[in-house]
C-alpha cells in the first residue's frame, strides 16, 4: 500500500512550499522513561507495555499519522510479525540511538552530564529482527530511523557526537537504509555549555547546516526533527535551504491547546513535520486527539476551535476530560530538551 510518508516527501522535494503536513506518533519512550514511559490509564493506573502497544496498533488501523515510530523490540513485534503496516498508509520506524541524555531513569542523575553518544540497537535488528540477515529478511522490518544528536559546546565531546554520526551514515547507506534526524539543545546547564537562550537557536541551526554541508544527497536525512524555538530561528532555517525539510518535537503533554498551536505555528513559519509522544500518550483520548491534529496540521481547524472540538469529541465518547475547556485552552509548554516537561 502507497506510504503517505512517501507521497508527502516527494511532493515537498517538488514544491517545498505545498501544504501538506507530516504527522508522526512518536511511541518510542521505551527507549528512554523505562517503566513510566507508558503513561497512565484512565484510571490512573500505570499503562502495561503491552496497553502500549495496543495504542500503536489503534493508531495505525486509524491512519491519520504518516508515521509511527516505536523501539526496535515493538518493531519486531508489529513490523516483522504482526505485519500490521503491510495494509496501512502509515510508515514505521524505529529510534536508532538512544544517546545518555534521553536515558530519563528514576532516581537517575543521567540527564544531569553531558551526552554521550550511544545506540543500544543495531541496523540488522531493526531491519530484519536478527544480526545475521540476507536482503530479502532486510526488507520484513522498518527501514526508516530516528537518529539523535545533541551539541553541547563542548569541541571534545561534540566530536564524538559527529564521529558517532558519520559511522552511522555510513552503515545505513550500505544497508540503503533511510532516516531523520534529530537536534536538541543542549541538556547540561547554561554555566556549563555558556550559552544565552537567545543564542541556542543560532548554535544549533549553525551546526546543522554545517554537519549537512559534508553529506550528499544519498545519505542525507529525510527531514529534521528540532525543538521549536520560535519564527525567526525556524524561518532562518527554513530559507537557508528550502530542499531542507524541517520538523518540530512535541515536548512535554502540556494542554490541548500547546499541540495544537504548535502545529500551527511551526507550520506558518516553514515547518513540514511535527511528532508528538507524551501529547498524544497522555491524551484523553488518543484516536481523537490525533483526528484533531490532522485537522489542524491540514489547515481544517485552527487550533482554539479544535481545543473545542475535541473536548466535543470527548463529551460524546462519555470520557471525562483532564481540564476544564477554559484551562485547556491555555499555551503552557515550555521545553529545550528531551527530558523537560
Amino acid at each position: 500500500m502507497d506510504k503517505t510518508l512517501e507521497v508527502k516527501l516527494a511532493t515537498l522535494k517538488r514544491d517545498p512550499t505545498s501544504p501538506v503536513f507530516i504527522l508522526a506518533d512518536a511511541k518510542d519512550a521505551d527507549m528512554a522513561f523505562g517503566i513510566q514511559s507508558t503513561g497512565k490509564n484512565r484510571d490512573g493506573t500505570q499503562r502495561s507495555l503491552a496497553e502500549y502497544r495496543d495504542q500503536m496498533r489503534q493508531i495505525v488501523s486509524q491512519g491519520l499519522v504518516d508515521i509511527m515510530l516505536m523501539s526496535a523490540s515493538t518493531s519486531e513485534i508489529l513490523t516483522i510479525q504482526e505485519r500490521i503496516f503491510d495494509s496501512s498508509t502509515v510508515t514505521p520506524a524505529v529510534r536508532v540511538n538512544d544517546t545518555t541524555d534521553v536515558h530519563i531513569i528514576r532516581e537517575g542523575r543521567y540527564q544531569e552530564a553531558p551526552s554521550q553518544p550511544f545506540a543500544t540497537a543495531t541496523l540488522d535488528h531493526i531491519q530484519a529482527g536478527k544480526q545475521m540477515c540476507s536482503e530479502t529478511e532486510r526488507r520484513l522490518g522498518a527501514n526508516l530511523g530516528l537518529y539523535s544528536v545533541t551539541f553541547n559546546n563542548d569541541p571534545d565531546r561534540d566530536l564524538r557526537v559527529l564521529e558517532a554520526y558519520r559511522s552511522f551514515r555510513l552503515e545505513a547507506e550500505e544497508k540503503h537504509f533511510s532516516h531523520f534526524l534529530e537536534v536538541f539543545h543542549p541538556n547540561v546547564p547554561a554555566e556549563v555549555h555558556g550559552l544565552t537562550p537567545e543564542q541556542i537557536p543560532h548554535f544549533v541551526n549553525d551546526h546543522i547546516v554545517r554537519l549537512l554541508a559534508g553529506v550528499p544527497s544519498s545519505a542525507r536525512p529525510c527531514f529534521l526533527k528540532i525543538p521549536y524555538a520560535g519564527p525567526r530561528a525556524l524561518e532562518e532555517l527554513c530559507g537557508y535551504d528550502p530542499s531542507l525539510i524541517v520538523g518540530v518535537l512535541g515536548g512535554s503533554a502540556g494542554t490541548s491547546y500547546d499541540a495544537f498551536a504548535l502545529v500551527c505555528e511551526a507550520k506558518r513559519h516553514g515547518a513540514r513535520v511535527a511528532l508528538f509522544g507524551r501529547k498524544i500518550n497522555a491524551a484523553e483520548d488518543q484516536l481523537s486527539f490525533v483526528q484533531h491534529l490532522r485537522l489542524v496540521a491540514d489547515d481544517q481547524l485552527m487550533p482554539a476551535d479544535a481545543v473545542k472540538a475535541y473536548h466535543g469529541a470527548l463529551q460524546t465518547l462519555g470520557i471525562a476530560p483532564h481540564r476544564r475547556l477554559e484551562d485547556d485552552m491555555e499555551s503552557t509548554s515550555t521545553f529545550t530538551n528531551y527530558g523537560e516537561g
